[in-house]
């Protein structure tokens, strides 16, 4: 039997949300066509991924590759070897018509077994800043997919193989996106909604509360606030807003963030891929705090792209002082046709329909190398 008769696919994608959500956006869509679905990851899956719709999962051991401390070079690759062989036994038994890698260090072990099984192999590249391991791999990608029209660091051979197909998001980000704008007027309630990532971000503990209480009682009455925190943060956080009269619910994790910015007048994040096409497919401003340890400066240059689009604003976290942006939040709390404006330049540069695409490109490239 030959692989595609198995009607299998694979996906490797790491344990962390902005590779998880596209992965696990694609392996619906790919169940959806009858296709099986096998993922490849690493141990924090388990964090993300208790519900990832694949048929079988297979936790590979990977390390990342930190070029600036040799001493742990050796072990580094040692435990990719490990991977690489792990992933090849199990695909092996799979046999599937083809590899979708969504970057990040863990996605190396599979990529490295689909090569050495020639199984076909399709890139998703979710940052406009193209991510080390897929920079490696792409050097033989059959496909390279990308959420933006321009990709810094592709590989010059890599670039014939390019297509844009956006980022997919989950189907519950789909369905959210079908939820309108919230109406809003200068008297009436104000939704507001900060993240920054699954365990939240530390400088928004300590920025936004300041901001917020020095909005003054006639707009802290009309705000209704959600704010995830690490766990930590929380009851500081909460003693702050409690003594200043805000409506608060506070949170180290949200499992139904997409109806959470759907129902936002404004959205306060970092801007990791996975989070700049979710909150754009659904059409909503944001204010965009890059997270400014970045190796490579993706989450700015992500913002950056829906900024220009009018979808909201780039500020970086050493410029976020609470004087200006209670400034900036209440300009916008006065503002509602600004940012109904800037909700539909969001909404105008989402890309609903990237998952179908991905998985179009991804059959296509199946079928093209088994000759089928």
């Amino acid at each position: 039997m030959t692989a595609a008769d198995q009607n299998v696919v694979a996906i490797a994608a790491g344990g962390t949300g902005g590779h998880l959500f596209p992965a696990q956006s694609l392996a619906q869509e790919l169940r959806r066509r009858g296709i099986k679905v096998v993922l490849y990851t690493d141990e924090r899956v388990r964090d993300y991924g208790s519900a990832f719709p694949a048929d079988e999962v297979h936790v590979v051991p990977s390390a990342t590759l930190v070029l600036r401390r040799p001493l742990s070079l050796p072990g580094a690759l040692m435990k990719l070897a490990r991977g690489t062989f792990k992933a090849w036994a199990a695909m092996g038994r799979a046999r599937p018509r083809a590899l979708t890698a969504f970057g990040g260090y863990p996605s190396l072990p599979p990529v490295f077994a689909a090569l050495m099984r020639g199984v076909p192999l399709v890139l998703h590249e979710q940052n406009a800043v193209m991510g080390r391991a897929n920079r490696l791999a792409a050097l033989w990608a059959d496909a390279v997919a990308s959420s933006f029209d321009k990709v810094k660091y592709l590989p010059q051979r890599a670039r014939p193989h390019l297509h844009r197909t956006g980022n997919p998001v989950r189907d519950a980000v789909i369905a959210a996106a079908a939820t309108p704008y919230p109406a809003m007027d200068v008297d009436g309630p104000f939704h507001l909604l900060v993240f920054g990532g699954s365990q939240g971000a530390r400088a928004f503990s300590r920025i936004i509360p300041k901001a917020i209480e020095a909005l003054g009682p006639e707009l802290i009455a009309r705000l209704s606030l959600v704010q995830q925190c690490r766990p930590e943060d929380i009851e500081a956080v909460r003693a702050i807003y409690d003594k200043a009269g805000v409506s608060a619910e506070l949170a180290s994790f949200f499992d139904d963030m997409p109806d959470r910015i759907a129902a936002a007048h404004l959205v306060v994040a970092r801007s990791g891929a996975s989070t700049v096409a979710e909150i754009a497919c659904i059409g909503r401003p944001a204010i965009f705090v890059p997270f400014p340890h970045a190796l490579d400066q993706d989450q700015k240059v992500n913002a950056g792209v829906l900024a220009e689009a009018g979808g909201g604003w780039v500020w970086e976290e050493r410029a976020l002082r609470p004087d200006e942006l209670a400034r900036r939040l209440a300009e916008l709390m006065n503002s509602p046709s600004a940012l109904a404006e800037a909700a539909e330049a969001a909404r105008r540069a989402g890309a609903p329909d990237a998952v179908g695409k991905l998985a179009d490109l991804v059959l296509r490239t199946a079928k093209s190398s088994s000759g089928s």
